[in-house]
């Protein structure tokens, strides 16, 4: 065990990274523990509203961020220094992605519909981390082989086809499979060769005049959404909790 710690994350310099990603993970754990809570009305936590402004976390997370961010790029990938900052900007990272939906739509949608946008991009970035610490890199780079990479036009190619599969993934819609791909190609090849959402931008260009195909490609997103919705809510909600229901408008009277 000893060895293989060596091998694959001391020596590597991967140890900074294993560490902001703890810290990233539990602080968004804790976090949304102490949202529930307060949401709830349970416990000793309560919303900080100095002056009657409501202080969201992601700005001590963005502060954090930046001091973590930038430490770390001066102390390198090696000792004390470099954990300890990986931590802080674990941290802020934490409390920054999970109001995530809050930056993007410039309102507080933390416990709506749009707020589930916080805890895809959480479990994403997470998913991220992971592949590159099990030594992914990013667009196949790491799948060249050794006499290949002595042909700078070798690695050059490789890089461009896997770049055009992630690109053409995300012009299909499927914008989840382009991010993963960009670190397993061949997530990105699936994307790239499967039918496009029918919303998509390579749907409107290239289906426009194919009904069959376009038929075909509502029909297949709409098995895919009714097939994974469910699942998806209810892991969202068990990590993140349930957004508030909204209450349906009264009946019109006769």
């Amino acid at each position: 065990m000893g060895h293989w710690w060596y091998a694959n994350i001391t020596e590597p310099g991967k140890l900074p990274l294993l560490l902001a990603l703890s810290a990233f993970v539990l602080t968004f754990a804790v976090t949304r523990t102490i949202t529930r809570m307060i949401r709830a009305g349970k416990g000793p936590f309560r919303n900080i509203t100095p002056g009657g402004v409501h202080i969201h976390h992601v700005v001590p997370g963005v502060v954090l961020s930046v001091v973590g961010g930038f430490g770390a790029v001066a102390s390198g990938r090696h000792g004390v220094t470099a954990g300890v900052f990986a931590v802080i900007f674990g941290v802020g990272a934490g409390l920054v992605l999970d109001e995530f939906a809050l930056i993007l739509h410039l309102d507080d949608v933390y416990w709506t519909e749009e707020g589930r946008r916080s805890v895809e991009v959480v479990v994403l970035t997470a998913s991220l981390v992971l592949l590159v610490l099990a030594g992914f890199s990013p667009l196949g780079v790491d799948d060249v082989s050794g006499d290949e990479q002595q042909s700078r036009l070798s690695v050059i190619l490789s890089v461009v086809i896997n770049f055009c599969f992630v690109l053409i993934a995300l012009f299909k819609g499927k914008a989840r499979m382009a991010v993963v791909g960009t670190l397993v190609p061949f997530i990105a090849l699936i994307g790239a060769i499967r039918l496009a959402r029918p919303t998509s931008l390579w749907a409107r260009r290239f289906y426009r005049g194919r009904h069959r195909a376009r038929s075909r490609a509502v029909l297949r997103a709409y098995h895919h959404d009714v097939r994974w919705v469910g699942p998806r809510r209810r892991f969202q909600d068990l990590i993140g909790g349930a957004p508030d229901r909204v209450p349906l408008p009264p009946p019109p009277r006769s």
